[in-house]
């Protein structure tokens, strides 16, 4: 259960070597969260980490979990609740593809889209049953604004997150009412070190990050990192927010290229 000041004690990151996820556990459990679950391949990425978090103080555990193999998800996260309650679910897998390269080879894309849907969606509906059955919980799903309308340079991943953006925000209607909290957060390019490193924003493998992998000057101007994507899903939790844009100003920005003519659209250099 969440302590008196509204955190939660527990956490299950799905992504578990995620800058935005672990910058997230980081900062709950410096606000009294006291254990945490990695979900990812292992790996010595997994490895270190979890070694990470455990110097911070918490109860660090690793679970194998692969986004691929959705048959294996209903076993592999049900053993983490069957540890006890789990007061919060980070859903923080994703890859960003290569658009140039998927575009030309069919099974790269629907690799992204197994990766970013239909895992998201297998492993979501694993840990909302268990989080209903428990009658408390918050699923925060990581989105982007890249799945608000698809660019021509990142449409493959752009319709990934569209799906999964969608499948959250149903969910979070199903569940209203169980106790349950879904809350979908939308950031923009988030700058990693990994991504510098690889010349790319957001560049990830697969349990990393799951924020706009785009690029162009909108994207640089709108940028983040994982430590304000963190914080911003810590307030969110408390202002039981279901949707949050980060940074904040990209609520506008979206809105405004959502309706615009798709004439002009096509013109943007985005």
């Amino acid at each position: 259960m969440k302590d008196a000041f509204g955190a939660p004690q527990s956490l299950l990151v799905l992504g578990g070597t995620s800058a935005i996820g672990l910058a997230t556990a980081r900062r709950l459990i410096a606000r009294r969260t006291r254990t945490v679950w990695l979900a990812g391949r292992p790996s010595p990425a997994l490895t270190d980490a979890a070694d990470s978090l455990r110097a911070l103080g918490a109860d660090v555990h690793t679970v194998p979990f692969d986004a691929l193999d959705p048959e294996s998800h209903a076993e592999r996260l049900g053993k983490v609740f069957a540890e006890g309650d789990v007061d919060m679910v980070l859903l923080a897998f994703g890859i960003p593809g290569d658009q140039a390269r998927d575009e030309s080879d069919p099974l790269a894309a629907v690799r992204v889209a197994q990766t970013n849907y239909t895992g998201a969606v297998s492993a979501g509906l694993v840990c909302a049953q268990a989080l209903q059955a428990q009658g408390h919980g918050a699923l925060v799903v990581l989105s982007s604004v890249a799945g608000e309308r698809a660019r021509r340079a990142d449409f493959i991943y752009g319709s990934s997150k569209a799906g999964l953006d969608a499948f959250a925000q149903g969910l979070g209607d199903a569940l209203y009412g169980t106790g349950v909290h879904v809350m979908v957060v939308r950031p923009g390019a988030v700058r990693t070190h990994t991504a510098a490193g690889a010349g790319r924003p957001g560049a990830s493998g697969q349990a990393g990050n799951a924020g706009d992998a785009g690029n162009g000057s909108a994207d640089t101007v709108l940028a983040t990192t994982p430590e304000a994507v963190a914080t911003a899903i810590e307030l969110g939790l408390r202002r039981h927010s279901e949707t949050v844009w980060v940074p904040g100003a990209l609520r506008a920005v979206m809105t405004a290229v959502r309706h615009m003519p798709r004439p002009l659209f096509r013109r943007l250099p985005v």
